[in-house]
């Protein structure tokens, strides 16, 4: 786009840019909402969509209600963008009938990441493999992109060759249902349990279900899905996944062998310098990033950055970020702006 001087075409498209967000009524399409308008995303009309049960419920968007609606009239109101949050499912379902109406869409769900013929982005990493023809775009898993925030600019520099990551995942990732069961537990009080154990003072070695090899579908989601955003299938990646009674975000161990040799102070300049990163490093102060500190904050946040004494050209990081914002909300919201500033909408 232009600046001030935008073409006819470009006026007439920001004119004219409807924008739907399905499933506008969770944790994440609420995010969404939000984020869009933080970023003021030239939304001209919204169109918010949620299951049957929402119909005609409203929701507020810069000030205006606006009423929700399904999924076939969505499609029929003809948006340029549709940001997806409502389910695996869901999207399987009615993401195609979107894409074959012409309308982009962004699926923050698991349902399209491993697709072949779909890309699967993180805006600061790959954004640049977008074209016009890209009409169903996957939005990573949170934990994995703010792994890959930190890790692809260190890539670049000296190749990975292999990561171990642990996470302690706030109960968000969840949902709704997981944040009242953890209040309800704060609070005494009896629930629905989104888990099958108490999460409040307790930490749970399992997020969604487990695999024939032991692994559950977050640990190789991590694995997976950072081979393809990375663009680089010899990564080798190893992933424990931790349900965690905290709120404001997911935090990560994570541990990368090189190939090539590093210094940290080039590594935390490296760091400073990328997009999307804030580097909190300062163990003499006792500095380091908390899900407390990331809560809200559309940045990844890296510190404890140290070498492994146990091999060569490894080293050890402390990686936090809200996962619904970064990890969901805004990096969806990143990838339109994207499709937006390229004329790929």
């Amino acid at each position: 786009m232009g600046g001030f001087f935008l073409t006819k075409p470009e006026r007439e498209k920001l004119d004219n840019m409807k924008v739907a967000v399905v499933g506008a009524t969770g944790l994440v399409g609420t995010k969404m909402l939000q984020v869009l308008e933080e970023r003021d995303f030239p939304v001209t009309e919204l169109i918010p969509v949620a299951s049957e049960r929402s119909v005609g419920k409203e929701v507020t968007f810069k000030g205006k209600q606006y009423k929700i609606v399904g999924m076939q009239t969505a499609i029929d109101l003809k948006p340029a963008v549709a940001l997806f949050s409502a389910g695996g499912g869901t999207s399987t379902e009615w993401a195609p009938a979107f894409a074959a109406a012409g309308i982009t869409v962004i699926d923050n769900s698991s349902a399209w990441r491993m697709d072949p013929t779909k890309k699967l982005v993180v805006p600061e990493i790959n954004a640049d493999d977008l074209t016009a023809e890209d009409k169903i775009i996957a939005n990573p898993n949170c934990s994995t992109i703010q792994m890959v925030v930190a890790l692809a600019p260190l890539h670049k520099k000296y190749k990975s060759k292999r990561i171990v990551v642990s996470t302690y995942q706030s109960v968000t990732g969840t949902g709704v249902k997981a944040v009242t069961q953890l209040m309800n537990e704060r609070n005494g009080i009896e629930g629905e349990m989104a888990y099958k154990y108490p999460i409040d003072l307790n930490v749970i070695p399992q997020i969604d279900v487990f695999l024939d090899n032991g692994y559950t579908k977050e640990e190789m989601k991590m694995v997976l899905e950072t081979k393809k955003i990375m663009r680089d299938d010899s990564i080798r990646v190893t992933s424990t996944t931790v349900r965690i009674p905290v709120m404001g975000g997911h935090s990560e161990s994570v541990n990368i062998e090189f190939e090539e040799e590093f210094e940290l102070d080039e590594v935390k300049r490296i760091l400073a310098d990328a997009p999307g990163i804030i580097v909190v490093d300062d163990p003499a102060t006792q500095q380091y990033p908390m899900p407390m500190d990331a809560h809200e904050k559309d940045e990844v946040f890296v510190g404890r950055i140290r070498r492994d004494e146990t091999q060569p050209k490894t080293l050890n990081m402390w990686i936090v970020s809200d996962n619904l914002r970064k990890g969901a909300a805004t990096n969806a919201v990143q990838i339109a702006e994207y499709l937006l500033a390229s004329e790929l909408i």
